[in-house]
């Protein structure tokens, strides 16, 4: 009786290293996982903002150099693009506190509610 109840013990004491070593690698590759996804997220993101970066500045100077033409002037072309901006800055500076925040905010809400939804669903998957 003592033998068999010995050799329970060893196999419960084999099963429970089992399943943490199972455990382990289970963290570890939902780790990666995780970290794979943010950096994927990182790069196409960064990706995205630097193209509408270079199509503001390009349409930045396009715009002046339109006006340039327009009004005669490089410096009244230019000029009228730097109000426009200026205007457009003062604009978002009274604004951002009731609108632009609060839409930045629900964008992002929004964005890591749809990423766990994601992650349920395929948690089901399995």
């Amino acid at each position: 009786m003592q033998e068999n109840k010995d050799k329970s013990i060893e196999d419960l004491v084999d099963d429970a290293k089992g399943f943490l070593e199972a455990r382990a690698e289970y963290t570890r590759l939902y780790l990666v996982e995780k970290a794979s996804k943010i950096f994927a997220d990182l790069v196409t993101s960064t990706a995205v903002i630097v193209c509408f970066i270079l199509a503001f500045l390009f349409g930045s100077v396009t715009l002046a150099l339109y006006l340039s033409d327009v009004l005669g002037s490089y410096a009244g072309g230019f000029g009228c693009v730097s109000l426009i901006y200026i205007l457009l800055a003062v604009i978002v500076y009274l604004t951002k506190d009731k609108y632009i925040e609060k839409a930045i905010i629900n964008v992002a809400i929004r964005k890591y509610f749809d990423k766990l939804a994601d992650k349920e669903e395929d948690d089901e998957k399995l």
